[in-house]
This record gives C-alpha cells, sequence and structure tokens, in this order.
C-alpha cells in the first residue's frame, strides 16, 4: 500500500493554526479567571444594604432611648464598614442617607454617654446583660468613628471620646484583662461565649485604623499591651473565624501578631477552603477547645435543625477580604477561588449573599431571616471592593518571634500555640 505524504507547508500551517487554537483557550481561560471578580453587581448591592439599614433603624425592637437605635453586629457595623467602598466603587459624591442616619445616632450616644441607657438593661435579662452591652458599644463606636475618621484623615472629638469611653470598661482583672465585657446570648458567631474575643479583636482593629496615629498615644500605652496579652493567652481555644478577625487585626495594629502565627492562621484558613472556592462558617465557628457541644455544633444547631453544609456568603466574604488585607496576592490562585465564588454567588435581583443563622432555622424572608445575609452582603462587599493595591504584610512590619512590639514599645510575648436578642 503507498502510504500518502503531507507537504511540509500543510503541516506547518496545521501546526500553527492549532498552537494559535490552544493559545487562545489559554487566553481566555486566564482572562476569565482575572475578570471573573469583576462579575458582580455592586449597584443591586448599595440598594440591598441601604434598604437593610434602613429598616434595622426603623425597627421597632431595635429602637433605644433618646430616640436613637441598638448598633448591631450583623447588620449596622458591617454596613458601616462596607459602604464607603460601594460609595467609591459606585462613584458617588457622598455618604448615603443610610450611613448618615448611623453616624448620627452613634454620635449621639457618644456624646450622651452618661445619659442613655444601654442596650440591654437587667429587666427580663440576667444582671451582666447593662455591662455587656456597654463594652459591646464601646467597641463598635469606637470602630465605626475610627474607620470614617480614617477616610478623612482627621481623628474628630467624637471619636476620642468614644476611644475614651472605650479604654474606661476594660477589664482589668482575672482571666480577661485587657478584654471588654461582651453581649452573650448564645448565638454565634457575634454573641456566643467566645465572642469577647472577637470584640477585643474589633478594638484593635479600631485602635489600628484611627487616622493621626492615634495607637501611639503615650496614654494608652499599657491598655495597649493589655489587649495584646489578652489576644494571645486566648488564642489556642479560639475559632477560626475568630482568628481571621485577629489576623484583621494584625494588619491595622503592627506587632500584634508575630509572623509565625499569622502564617498559621492563613494556612488554618487555607486548610478549609471548599472543593468550590468558598468557605462554610458552620464549620469554622466554634471554639476549638475539643468539647463535645462544639463537635455536635458543626452539624446541628440550637433547635436540633442540621447546619448548612456548603459555603456562604459572610465566611467567604470575611475571610476573602482579610486575606486580601494580609497581603495575599490577588493573582494566588486559592484567592482567585473565593472572589470567583463570591461573584458566581451573589442574588443578582436582590443584590445580597447567602449566609443562614447558626443558631436556629429561620425564615429567609423575615427580618431575622436576614441578618446573616446582611453581614455576608457587607463582607462580600469588601472583598470584592478591595483594591488590587491592597496593603503586603512584609518583614518589615513584623517582629521576630519571642517579641511583638505594639505601637512602639515591646512586649514579650508567650509561646504561640499551633446583637442582640434578635440576633442571628
Amino acid at each position: 500500500m503507498k502510504t500518502a505524504t503531507i507537504p511540509v507547508k500543510v503541516c506547518i500551517w496545521r501546526g500553527c493554526v492549532l498552537a494559535c487554537f490552544a493559545a487562545a483557550v489559554l487566553t481566555g481561560c486566564s482572562h476569565s479567571q482575572k475578570t471573573q471578580a469583576a462579575s458582580w453587581d455592586p449597584k443591586v448591592a448599595a440598594v440591598y444594604l441601604d434598604q437593610r439599614e434602613t429598616t434595622w433603624m426603623e425597627w421597632p425592637p431595635a429602637a433605644r432611648d433618646h430616640e436613637t437605635f441598638c448598633i448591631s453586629c450583623h447588620t449596622a457595623v458591617p454596613y458601616a464598614l462596607s459602604r464607603p467602598v460601594l460609595r467609591k466603587v459606585l462613584a458617588e459624591e457622598a455618604p448615603s442617607v443610610g450611613e448618615r442616619k448611623l453616624l448620627d445616632n452613634v454620635t449621639k450616644r457618644v456624646r450622651l454617654w452618661n445619659e442613655v441607657g444601654p442596650f440591654y438593661g437587667d429587666q427580663g435579662y440576667d444582671r451582666d446583660k447593662p455591662a455587656q452591652s456597654r463594652g459591646t458599644e464601646a467597641v463598635l463606636n469606637a470602630l465605626i468613628l475610627a474607620s470614617y475618621d480614617a477616610q478623612a484623615g482627621h481623628l474628630s472629638d467624637t471619636t476620642r471620646a468614644a476611644f475614651t469611653n472605650m479604654w474606661a470598661l476594660q477589664e482589668t482583672k482575672g482571666d480577661k484583662r485587657g478584654a471588654w465585657p461582651w453581649l452573650e446570648f448564645g448565638m454565634e458567631p457575634w454573641e456566643a461565649k467566645d465572642s469577647q474575643y472577637y470584640g477585643a479583636a474589633l478594638a484593635a482593629i479600631a485602635v489600628g485604623t484611627a487616622p493621626e496615629n492615634y495607637r501611639s498615644t503615650p496614654e494608652i500605652q499599657d491598655k495597649l499591651r493589655t489587649l495584646g496579652e489578652y489576644l494571645d493567652r486566648g488564642y489556642a481555644t479560639q475559632s477560626t473565624i475568630n482568628r481571621v478577625v485577629l489576623l484583621w487585626a494584625s494588619t491595622k495594629l503592627p506587632g500584634l501578631v508575630d509572623r509565625e502565627r499569622q502564617k498559621s492562621i492563613i494556612q488554618e484558613v487555607w486548610d478549609g477552603q471548599q472543593s468550590d472556592g468558598g468557605w462554610k462558617l458552620s464549620a469554622l465557628a466554634w471554639p476549638n477547645d475539643w468539647s463535645l457541644r462544639s463537635f455536635v455544633r458543626t452539624r446541628l444547631r440550637a433547635d436540633g435543625t442540621v447546619q448548612q453544609d456548603r459555603s456562604d456568603g459572610y465566611a467567604t466574604g470575611l475571610i476573602t477580604f482579610v486575606l486580601e488585607q494580609a497581603g495575599i496576592a490577588r493573582e494566588d490562585p486559592r484567592l482567585q477561588r473565593g472572589l470567583s465564588w463570591l461573584a458566581r454567588n451573589q442574588n443578582k435581583q436582590e443584590g445580597s449573599w447567602p449566609s443562614l443563622s447558626l443558631s436556629q432555622r429561620r425564615n429567609p424572608s423575615s427580618q431575622v431571616g436576614h441578618f446573616m445575609s446582611d453581614a455576608a452582603t457587607a463582607y462580600a462587599v469588601l472583598a470584592l471592593g478591595e483594591d488590587s493595591s491592597h496593603a503586603v504584610v512584609t518583614s518589615s512590619r513584623l517582629v521576630p518571634t519571642g517579641t511583638r512590639k505594639m505601637a512602639g514599645q515591646a512586649v514579650p510575648s508567650s509561646s504561640n500555640p499551633t446583637g442582640s436578642a434578635a440576633s442571628p
């Protein structure tokens, strides 16, 4: 049989076509991966968050004395942190109506600190609720005001007063020394037995966020040191999600956490990433104390219903945002997978991201049923809206293991081991 021959020029031409086709496919895939995170809709996200904040401010159970409202961990705080990002993305010239009302409310309660009542009194609650309310509010007020002052580059007198209120309530005795009394309703991730650690980490973020180098103020150095010691002392038993907030704090307050611990938290987070690129809060929100209760709660809510067994917007949004803050490059394929999950899972009609209560099964269309999605949407916005020039954690920002240097002071470091009743 005579073998057919193919001219050399045809082979070369076919080879070029195949090579070009392959290159086009690879380029297209790469381009798709890089731009996938931009496919979210910031406009509908803004509509959702504005509507939810307005609903919260006008909801009768959120009302407090002197015509103020409660500052919730699930709706108000995430809104305050994320809405300015949307304002920038959407090229809005001024804060939204919801932002102005929220800031006016916080400012009013700070200025009337000795006159307004706590979020929760002892009537109908245990006797610790007033102190828990004060401690929680003091930290949240400082965080919100410092965040807005950072945008203007000036620390206002009201924010200084908020920090004064906060430091006055810092625990000074016992194993909670350095933390703040914190609301506890048995509800993860913000109002549970381990949420005091979360609150202390937020206080560190507030201090590190405040402009005009507030963290170096001489009169707060002893208090800062005590805060750092508390966060170090309680680290071993903290949930992964609490450690993520600590990592966030370390990006705002240099020297709070040493390099090895930062690396350990980041690795712990990567280990928890799901095959779809996201993270699931139900597996990350319970104390690492090897208790039967923590083990059971990763699978069952307090009401006996089964925990969500898939990635959710709150865990994925918060973790992805914090990883960006910690200097993980946008080109990192694992971070890209997280950003892609967020882009794919926005409800484009409503503008929100999905997340469910860890405490009990809620009707997702109810007021309370929206709380987790409120926080999820805000942190998804923070992650997706983060500029590619985010701060990078380098060796110059960290101190060698064995010493933590905070605000100009050396602090010995111990060995590192490897809102409301209507809240979620």
